[in-house]
């Protein structure tokens, strides 16, 4: 662990609220930024958050403000723990708020549908020269919070950034490792959530293990095909941001992406599923983005598109299944 530093959190959603509280008990003075004004007022009052991680009591080194420009000016070390549709306007208005120097790490998982852009092109494109890594892999908020043992990666081009917010994060019950892979660490963070939806709807059938298991297995080679086209390492697909990742998000009951995908797979619209979810699941609008970047790479990637097509196109959930069984046999590859 590092010397004492001070550390700002954009976003008080489950994930930006489990890491400030993992931040603050590293001993690291942490300000934490909520959208919602009578929120942080009562998460600064009361030491927890009404929404979202209702057991958890804050470390008394997170403080709470609906301020921006307050969270920024705490310090260059930024936190960024909002969706990933949410990143590009929370940028533009932190280059707003405070203009000086900033060494993001990212948690957010997704591409930007909009652009179709990995998110350190987002950051690239909205806070050019300033130094990025993202943390990716199998860290459900729920069991964080709980302080229940927890491996994760960071990947920054700059290896001594990845070292840097290593020492910030690592604890006793939070390991960290390091990567400079940082496609391919945001590539298994992002498509693994409509992996996740398909097993969900598998669940929903009661279709067994055995097709949930080889629903996360075949979806992790259309993953890494992905990856390697763009210029990202397969190997890092082997890793905590890839299989480790992949295996919680679709086998773990806290997952989002796996209940939405049960609700779909139960018979709900996706609408209905979303609102019934109650919180976001980057699942939805990633399988858009990866439709249209396996179509521009020339890729074969039937479970998300045949996601794609559950979601937004009304295919039904179980004609998908059978689709998938009856494709032509072919040699097992993972590339």
């Amino acid at each position: 662990m590092s010397e004492a530093m001070t550390i700002s959190v954009l976003g008080a959603g489950s994930w930006g609220t489990a890491v400030a509280d993992l931040l603050g008990r590293n001993g690291h003075g942490v300000v934490l930024w909520c959208r919602d004004p009578g929120m942080a007022r009562h998460m600064e009052s009361s030491g927890r958050n009404p929404r979202y991680l209702r057991d958890l009591l804050l470390s008394p080194n997170v403080r709470v403000t609906s301020d921006l420009s307050e969270a920024l000016g705490a310090s260059d070390l930024t936190v960024v723990a909002v969706p990933a549709q949410g990143v590009r306007e929370l940028l533009r208005s932190s280059r707003s708020a405070c203009a000086s120097p900033r060494r993001w790490l990212n948690l957010a998982k997704g591409i930007e549908i909009s652009t179709g852009h990995l998110l350190h092109r987002v950051f690239e494109e909205e806070s050019p020269g300033n130094r990025y890594s993202v943390l990716s892999g199998p860290s459900h908020a729920e069991e964080v919070a709980l302080g229940l043992p927890t491996a994760v990666v960071i990947a920054s081009e700059d290896p001594q950034e990845a070292v840097l917010w290593q020492g910030l994060v690592n604890s006793s019950r939070f390991r960290v490792y390091g990567s400079s892979d940082v496609t391919g660490v945001e590539l298994g963070g992002a498509v693994k959530n409509v992996i996740a939806i398909a097993c969900g709807m598998a669940r929903a059938m009661r279709m067994g293990d055995n097709s949930v298991s080889a629903l996360a297995t075949r979806g992790l080679a259309e993953i890494s095909r992905l990856a390697l086209r763009m210029g990202a390492d397969p190997l890092t697909l082997s890793g905590l941001a890839g299989i480790g990742d992949l295996m919680a998000t679709c086998f773990s009951s806290n997952s989002r992406n796996l209940k939405l995908g049960m609700l779909i797979g139960s018979g709900m619209g996706l609408d209905q599923a979303k609102a019934e979810l109650g919180q976001v699941a980057e699942g939805a609008f990633t399988a858009q983005a990866i439709r249209s970047h396996a179509a521009w790479w020339g890729i074969d990637m039937p479970i998300c598109e045949g996601v794609y097509r559950v979601l937004f196109e009304g295919e039904v959930p179980r004609r998908l299944m059978e689709e998938l069984l009856c494709r032509e046999p072919k040699m097992e590859s993972l590339t």
